[in-house]
């Protein structure tokens, strides 16, 4: 069963177009990631979601029903901002409640609803206290159970992690997995910047850019498959290397030049009509390797290192292409500014981008 359609859907303040031609199904029971740079309209689309901006063009429907002019309080979503929005001088049960006595909700349902909610998200310690006696990841957990005890159709969360410091974003983001874990039948929309969270909580993710959807899908689809140049080096961190090629020979594999002389055999199907042409070749960082033999993908000089532990990035001085070349290997290893490493891949984890952006393996 289809939660949340958006069909063509737009969105324009007077003449500037923030959206357009977003079409997207959310199914029941999935927890669906909206990410992208800053100004790509994804807090956008969730707030006309939410029924707090008006939609330009196209439909909205939630469970088949059509939305467009529908109310937020009549929608059946609950939303969970950035920014708890606790009642200061409330208890916890009653920030929970809040919403329930609004809507008039017997004492009994109320009790049974903040009881169950508050038990899912491990608050039944706290309820007695006040916001200011909590933590920001304890304060996180009543916004959201102010969500749960409305049991809505569709929970929207609008970068709810963004506020916490890196520890308590990872315990509070595992709370959630467990969260949508022992809620399997609800639906999710979350918007984040934050890369770990829409891989590691995604069912599927939704690519913005410039107003778009660049591409869908499960988070290790997009990783391993992205669709275009902007997605490719979107997901992931470091971003994919990019090297600027021309096309030598075509057919079921593909015969790339680099800028300086070298020859490269991709095993990525190619067209005759690509012979000649320049390509973009995209490597992950996390995918190079160091060698020694003669059969490798790039020479080059270290400009940077840096030595994180469990990783070790290395940052390579290259005129091939502007914004460097980065290398992510694992664990530790005893390499100096200026050193010069070969640089090998597996010829499968190598991706071919064509002058429109767009990935040989998805035309």
């Amino acid at each position: 069963m289809t939660s949340v359609s958006l069909k063509d859907v737009a969105k324009s303040y007077g003449r500037v177009e923030v959206l357009r031609n977003i079409d997207l199904d959310v199914e029941q029971g999935e927890l669906v990631v909206f990410v992208g740079p800053s100004g790509c309209g994804k807090s956008t689309l969730l707030r006309m979601i939410a029924g707090l901006e008006t939609i330009t063009g196209g439909e909205l429907r939630i469970d088949g029903e059509l939305m467009n002019n529908v109310p937020p309080a009549q929608r059946g979503i609950a939303m969970v901002f950035q920014t708890y929005a606790l009642y200061p001088h409330m208890t916890v049960r009653d920030n929970m409640a809040f919403g329930m006595k609004i809507a008039k909700k017997s004492k009994a349902e109320i009790t049974a609803a903040v009881d169950k909610a508050a038990k899912i998200l491990q608050l039944e310690p706290y309820l007695d206290r006040l916001p200011k006696a909590l933590s920001g990841g304890q304060r996180q957990r009543v916004a959201i159970g102010r969500a749960i005890v409305r049991n809505p159709k569709v929970f929207l969360f609008d970068e709810p992690l963004s506020n916490l410091d890196a520890a308590l974003r990872v315990a509070t983001r595992i709370e959630i997995a467990q969260l949508k874990d022992s809620m399997p039948d609800s639906t999710m929309i979350y918007v984040t910047h934050d890369q770990v969270e829409a891989m590691t909580l995604a069912s599927r993710i939704v690519v913005l850019s410039g107003g778009n959807i660049e591409q869908v899908g499960p988070p290790l689809e997009l990783y391993e498959n992205p669709r275009n140049v902007f997605v490719a080096q979107f997901i992931g961190s470091p971003a994919m290397n990019m090297l600027d090629c021309k096309v030598l020979a075509c057919g079921a594999q593909t015969r790339v030049s680099r800028e300086d002389g070298g020859d490269i055999v991709v095993p990525i199907a190619s067209q005759a009509a690509d012979e000649g042409k320049p390509v973009k070749l995209g490597v992950r960082p996390e995918d190079l390797t160091i060698t020694d033999s003669d059969d490798y993908l790039l020479e080059l000089n270290v400009d940077m290192v840096e030595a994180l532990g469990e990783t070790t990035v290395l940052y390579f001085d290259t005129a091939l292409d502007d914004p460097g070349f980065i290398a992510k290997l694992p664990g530790i290893h005893a390499i100096r500014k200026g050193t010069c490493l070969r640089l090998a891949t597996p010829p499968e984890k190598l991706h071919l981008f064509g002058t429109d952006g767009i990935s040989f393996r998805h035309r």
